[in-house]
């Protein structure tokens, strides 16, 4: 178990996924975050939760989201600090989109900082334009209970309707592809100085997020173990 690696560690560190639209970071996030025992943070569906309990930063990001407007960075970090106040000193978390500009990276790395920890690894999940979009463009969406499906990769029993409730299968207006290039565009435009400061920093792994999701978390697993084990051994 990786948890294992872990221990005799206290401070609290930081692991980031980052990969455009259609790279696999939820779903990579998942397998990594069970096996290893991480504690998952993504900053979407926070503000989703907190939007939905009403709270006093759920209210603030909501007024801005109804105008269609980005939720300020200081909001989200926020949030992101909230969470850290809520779990222990040596806690590791696993930042799943987050951050994605430069300003949200400074703010997060002196939150790190104030708590006595930092960022261990960035792992920027890598993979051919053609694949995101041919990823994304084939995804299906119930209309009735919202479970997801894949034409390719995780088709329903019977084409257009979900295996889960029976509900109609449809595209979702940003799963069509002039939407999907376009939001890559705007993915690309956003991380580049990032992914640039995290690689001048040493921090970031380029992995090959076009292969079988089983692979790709094995390879993040294997650098995170080789690692962390590797600092045990020169102890």
């Amino acid at each position: 178990m990786l948890r294992l690696v872990w221990e005799g560690q206290s401070e609290m560190r930081a692991i980031i996924l980052l990969g455009g639209p259609g790279a696999g970071k939820g779903t990579t996030a998942e397998k990594i975050r069970d096996a290893a025992k991480l504690i998952h943070v993504s900053t979407g569906d926070m503000l989703r939760e907190a939007v939905k309990k009403a709270t006093d930063i759920g209210r603030e990001a909501e007024s801005y989201m109804k105008r269609g407007a980005l939720v300020p960075d200081g909001l989200i970090i926020k949030l992101v600090e909230a969470r850290l106040d809520a779990g222990r000193a040596d806690d590791v978390y696993l930042f799943d989109g987050f951050p994605r500009t430069i300003p949200q990276a400074e703010l997060l790395e002196t939150s790190l900082a104030r708590r006595g920890g930092g960022i261990s690894h960035v792992f920027f999940l890598d993979a051919p334009r053609k694949t995101l979009v041919e990823r994304l463009t084939g995804r299906r969406t119930c209309r009735k209970c919202g479970a997801n499906f894949h034409v390719v990769n995780i088709p329903p029993k019977r084409e257009g309707v979900c295996d889960v409730c029976g509900g109609e299968l449809y595209q979702r207006a940003d799963d069509r592809e002039e939407t999907i290039l376009n939001r890559l565009d705007v993915y690309g435009r956003e991380t580049e100085g990032l992914i640039s400061r995290y690689e001048k920093q040493g921090l970031l792994v380029r992995v090959n997020s076009a292969q079988h999701a089983d692979g790709l978390a094995s390879e993040i697993l294997g650098i995170i173990r080789g690692s962390q084990e590797g600092k045990r051994a020169g102890r």
